[in-house]
């Protein structure tokens, strides 16, 4: 029999700031209820949403606790009415809408994925925040498809890196942009077709070098701001725009009339304010599309570094300092 305390270790901000918010603090372990599990966090993923929400920029949604935390991976140890047994004791990784950054996270049952032998634990916890926004944005918003050309800004995020990767997997080619030489050679070196150092070229006459002047067929795009019309540019005759961030600025210009004479598509989408049935679903379509991949060792997410969930300060100022490849991650024990 698990025994599971009544309080835990936590990173929960009181105000808004910069990292030296994130100091450890006590909170109660939180319940699970129906059809939810409570798992023992052994490592959670940090993303860029992290970042924003700890500048009071990106708040939880109504009802999610402010311990922020998009993914986590432990052991499940306690259960809420309507989960199935045999979830007991499971090792899991969960994508969860707040509450990673704790030695204790509660997860609707339908949205965790049993971590396969071929997975660490810090890697399971890497997964799902990535792996849910990539799959749903590019393959089923931007309806991504074999053959087809794809274009990625910044390739060495944990989003690009991902993106990078299931394009191998799906037998698509990938173009990603990101901002050094040493960048441009990690990407490639993941398996990136081409890779654009977008500091010191045009990425937009690059995307039409390298493609014969055919173009991309979809953008996955968090930059927003004045790269909207750029990646225009950089789109073939019926391309997909896809739009998951604005880090670059929340508004842009964009040529109407092109859109109409090429019949482009310009969509987006978050996902952390979707409601459960929608993550479920998706969870659904991984486990039977992708997950049997990650089982065979065939996808695997990068792991840029670990630290310690006392430490979080420290891994949100290595992410802000753009300097990662791949994941960061932070472990309880």
């Amino acid at each position: 029999m698990t025994r599971v305390p009544q309080l835990m270790t936590a990173i929960d901000p009181e105000v808004p700031g910069g990292p030296e918010v994130l100091v450890p603090v006590e909170r109660p372990v939180p319940q699970p209820g129906a059809g939810e599990v409570l798992i023992r966090v052994a490592a959670a993923g940090v993303n860029r949403p992290d970042v924003v929400q700890r500048l009071g920029a990106y708040p939880p949604p109504p009802g999610v606790t402010t311990i922020p935390g998009l993914e986590v991976a432990g052991e499940v140890v306690a259960m809420g009415a309507g989960v199935p047994p045999e979830m007991m004791h499971q090792r899991v990784c969960a994508l969860v809408a707040g509450g990673g950054y704790a030695e204790y996270a509660v997860a609707p049952a339908g949205q965790c994925l049993t971590v396969p032998d071929a997975l660490t634990v810090v890697e399971a916890a890497a997964m799902p925040e990535t792996l849910f926004t990539v799959w749903t944005n590019l393959f089923e918003r931007g309806y991504a498809t074999e053959g087809e050309t794809v274009l990625v800004h910044g390739g060495t995020s944990g989003i690009g890196t991902m993106a990078i990767s299931l394009c191998k997997l799906f037998g698509l080619k990938v173009i990603v942009t990101a901002g050094s030489d040493d960048k441009v050679a990690a990407c490639l070196a993941h398996g990136a077709d081409h890779a654009i150092n977008y500091r010191t070229e045009d990425f937009v006459a690059r995307v039409k070098d390298v493609t014969e002047g055919r173009g991309v067929h979809v953008v996955l795009d968090m930059v927003g701001g004045d790269y909207v019309a750029r990646n225009i540019r950089c789109m073939a005759d019926d391309g997909r725009h896809v739009s998951i961030a604005a880090q670059g600025g929340m508004q842009a210009t964009v040529p109407v009339f092109e859109i109409m004479r090429r019949r482009l598509t310009l969509t987006g989408s978050t996902l952390r304010a979707r409601d459960v049935a929608f993550k479920a679903l998706v969870a659904d379509e991984l486990e039977r599309n992708v997950w049997p991949h990650v089982s065979a060792g065939k996808l695997r997410p990068v792991i840029d570094r670990t630290f310690p969930l006392a430490e979080a300060a420290e891994a949100h100022r290595h992410m802000e300092s753009g300097a990662h490849m791949g994941k960061i991650v932070l472990v309880t024990a």
